[in-house]
């Protein structure tokens, strides 16, 4: 007889992964012959420039990078994302007390709640938002979440007024997941003020910082001071979602926090990855505009942003054209999950606002990971908005 294990229960307090309730969904429409079009998660489609993924090639030859790295990543490339912070954003931070390298910027978005948090303190995370900071980051950690509503009415953005006082984190995130909201460095300073004045860790998850358009160039919370933290992530930027990298830049005790935890579960992201990610931060030039690899990925974004949101516009959704990520964010007019599977009905994969937050049903998030031909097919099936 086949044995029974019983998950512990903080596993089994978290919800389904909702990208995997999506794929069952779509499997199943699949088995009907159905061509989905996927917009479900962010993963983007264009490729990664050439020039780091030939970097990764070389470096992967070396027979000192196939051996471990460590937890706080290579000097190297800790010098890199220091010098990257002076280029883009005219901030100085200190490579060996200031800069952690991650696997992707998701682990240490969870890990650094593992380093700070106690059993039973507050962590605040906006809803909508990503999931894992009042998921994996709350419940692993005995923590308890209270979940700050973002509303369109305050275009997207957290109230720091609407957060517990006797917080131990905060995790904001702009440009915004799932929203596409953005903010300038005067609503970031407020936040950073507000964290520091209650001695609440802030946690700046910035992955989506140069997936911007139209003039918009998205701050750090290092413009605002060094007692906080910020995660960012060569994922969305270079379409490295794959190589699993990003790094951390902040406080030096939450760095050393953060390598500490990450000591005693990793040996560091892969050393020839690393040197991909020394080649990626160096196309910025001393100037720290956007390269021409990363714009010429970005201007094809930004032109399917454009198709769909005007497209559901003339469906009668209600819809903004976002300065941010590449997602599209409307309201739906129903509950999120029925529009869901409607969609999935019509072979279109689009991921519910409630899986980011209950507050945030009847609305949906589109990534824009589909050519234009296939984004006006989406459109097309979709039809006129129900009554």
């Amino acid at each position: 007889m086949t044995a029974s294990f019983k998950q512990a229960e903080r596993l089994q307090k978290l919800p389904p992964y909702l990208f995997v309730r999506l794929e069952q969904l779509a499997a199943k429409k699949k088995t009907e012959d159905v061509r989905m079009i996927d917009f479900g998660i962010g993963d983007p489609d264009l490729p990664c420039p050439g020039a780091i993924v030939k970097s990764m090639q070389h470096a992967a030859l070396v027979n000192e990078n196939q051996k471990y790295s460590s937890s706080k990543g290579e000097k190297d490339l800790r010098d890199a994302v220091a010098a990257w912070y002076k280029r883009r954003f005219n901030v100085k931070v200190d490579p060996d007390t200031e800069v952690c390298i991650t696997l992707g910027s998701k682990e240490g978005i969870y890990n650094i709640a593992q380093a700070f948090v106690n059993d039973g303190e507050k962590i605040v995370a906006p809803s909508p938002g990503y999931p894992v900071y009042s998921g994996a980051a709350t419940i692993f950690n005995n923590a308890v979440c209270t979940k700050v509503p973002l509303t369109k009415e305050n275009n997207w953005l957290l109230d720091p007024a609407d957060c517990p006082e006797n917080a131990r984190m905060l995790y904001l995130n702009y440009p915004n997941n799932p929203t596409g909201a953005t903010c300038d460095l005067d609503y970031v300073k407020k936040v950073y003020k507000w964290a520091k004045k209650h001695k609440t860790i802030l946690c700046y998850d910035n992955a989506y910082c140069e997936m911007t358009y139209d003039g918009y160039r998205a701050p750090s919370v290092l413009q605002a001071g060094h007692d906080a933290i910020e995660f960012g992530s060569f994922s969305k930027t270079f379409s490295m979602t794959g190589f699993r990298l990003g790094y951390a830049v902040g406080h030096s005790d939450l760095i050393a926090g953060l390598v500490k935890c990450k000591g005693q579960i990793d040996s560091g992201a892969p050393i020839f990855i690393q040197k991909a990610g020394i080649t990626a931060l160096e196309l910025y030039k001393e100037d720290g505009a956007t390269p021409p690899q990363v714009l010429k990925n970005m201007d094809q974004f930004a032109e399917r942003r454009k198709v769909l949101v005007e497209g559901l516009q003339e469906l009668g959704y209600e819809c903004d054209l976002p300065r941010g990520t590449f997602y599209v964010w409307f309201n739906c007019g129903k509950s999120s999950m029925d529009f869901t599977k409607e969609m999935i009905d019509k072979g279109i994969i689009v991921t519910p606002g409630s899986g980011f937050g209950e507050s945030a049903d009847g609305y949906i998030r589109m990534a824009v990971t589909k050519p234009v031909d296939q984004i006006q097919e989406a459109l097309r099936r979709m039809g006129k908005k129900n009554d």
